[in-house]
């Protein structure tokens, strides 16, 4: 059977038949499950995902859990979304998949997962990629920050609290801790709506500072005003990491704002100076850096003072003896951390699958995370110059169609030239064939012990 299509333009029609070949969008894709395969992923799940079915007819939870990422990967933004890889016989057939979950067998799998189950497979996954995070000699900038995700339903969880997109609307309220350098998610925490940025902080950098060995330096800690919190600084200053945070405005750090006569200047718009106070329940003084910025044409980026007209504000409170533009510089770097929130969001989905149940949708969260990292190492793996986000990965590299065929027994995946094909993809291929994997410290130990 065929049909004839008349064009838009032009008037020389186009005949539509169908073929029983396997066709694929995701011809690139390809890559990236080399990449898994090379870095010994499919072993690291088996042995961290703490959920095993008996079933003879079942589908492996590994397999599950893969064919989630692989969806996320190519765009899927709902459960839902996730059935088409069922349809999808050559991107299957990349995957070693005889059968492919449908969207119930992965909520199902989400389901699962306890508090405990994720926080056991999870740190155990997380563990896994920091083995071969490169190292850093200067260290690493670890950025704090949250991020809202709007629910619609009675999910656990979801509760009224700061919300500037929708008031009022049920939402969660993650915390995130992040290598600036690396674009690398140290730590995730799903937390209900009405929690405050701050709220759970200090055992949550517990977590995430447990997670790490000693080959990891953190240089600074960056944080925006929502942590502004004496319990915070207090445990970095015990721990003995440095930090910047971004001062609330109260009015006690306002009066020693204003009280400033000691200012140099950076230029006819800039000038710094700082001073030292302890506030109302803390038990040490600190130092604060503070940034006035001359109001010109353009809104400044600071706080306004309306007992100082004509200029914007911007302090901070520091453990760091650095001069106060250098604190400043260092603090503007952070800007990052909110690409890389719109990045787990807008590309990866990350606030767009939600079951009932908290700690389901929790363990639909940190996978998401764990695939930003790996999209994060396939780069570094791959050698690309320039860091690319997930959705332009997914277009400029995992988008190329590709026909499945067979030559004798062996299957046959046949990229589209017009879609860059083979050469496209065949720098990326041999950088992976080059990627040296880091080996573990206590590995490197054990050996050169089994040596002598």
């Amino acid at each position: 059977m065929q049909e004839k299509l008349t064009p838009l333009f032009g008037k020389k029609k186009v005949v539509l038949r169908q073929t029983e070949r396997a066709v694929t969008p995701w011809g690139g894709v390809a890559v990236f499950v080399q990449f898994l395969k090379g870095i010994g992923f499919t072993e690291a799940v088996e042995r961290w995902l703490p959920i095993h079915l008996d079933s003879p007819n079942a589908i492996a939870p590994v397999q599950t859990f893969t064919a989630f990422l692989i969806a996320v990967v190519t765009g899927a933004r709902r459960f839902s979304h996730a059935a088409l890889l069922r349809t999808d016989l050559a991107l299957r057939q990349v995957l070693g998949m005889e059968r492919c979950p449908s969207d119930d067998t992965i909520r199902n799998l989400f389901k699962r997962f306890t508090q405990g189950k994720v926080y056991e497979f999870y740190s155990g996954m997380k563990k896994w990629e920091l083995e071969r995070l490169p190292r850093r000699p200067e260290g690493y900038s670890l950025d704090l920050d949250s991020t809202v995700f709007e629910r619609y339903g009675e999910q656990e969880g979801a509760l009224k609290g700061y919300n500037p997109r929708r008031p009022g609307r049920p939402s969660h309220h993650p915390l995130l801790a992040i290598f600036a350098e690396a674009h690398f998610v140290v730590h995730g925490w799903l937390r209900s709506g009405n929690c405050s940025s701050a709220r759970g902080v200090v055992e949550f950098l517990k977590e995430a500072l447990a997670l790490l060995d000693a080959r990891h330096i953190i240089r600074m800690v960056r944080a925006d005003s929502g942590f502004f919190d004496d319990a915070l600084l207090s445990f970095l200053e015990t721990v003995h990491l440095p930090y910047i945070v971004v001062a609330k405005l109260t009015r006690w750090v306002k009066q020693e704002a204003m009280g400033i006569r000691s200012w140099r200047e950076l230029d006819e718009t800039f000038s710094v100076g700082e001073f030292r106070k302890k506030l109302w329940g803390w038990k040490v003084e600190r130092r604060f850096v503070v940034v006035r910025e001359r109001i010109r044409e353009k809104r400044g980026a600071g706080k306004l003072l309306v007992e100082v007209p004509g200029y914007s504000f911007r302090i901070f409170v520091t453990s760091s003896a650095a001069a106060p533009e250098e604190i400043w510089r260092d603090y503007n770097r952070r800007a990052d951390m909110e690409k890389r929130i719109c990045e787990l969001k807008h590309d990866l989905g990350a606030d767009d699958f939600c079951l009932q149940e908290f700690y389901a949708t929790e363990a639909v969260f940190q996978a998401v995370l764990l695939l930003f990292n790996l999209l994060g190492e396939f780069q570094r793996a791959t050698d690309l110059a320039v860091y690319r986000q997930p959705a332009t990965l997914r277009s400029q590299v995992f988008l190329c169609g590709a026909i499945l065929g067979r030559a004798g027994h062996q299957g046959v995946l046949y990229l589209s030239q017009a879609w860059g094909g083979w050469e496209k993809l065949k720098v990326l291929w041999e950088s992976l064939l080059r990627y040296e994997i880091p080996t573990p410290p206590k590995l490197a130990i054990a050996g050169m012990a089994n040596a002598t």
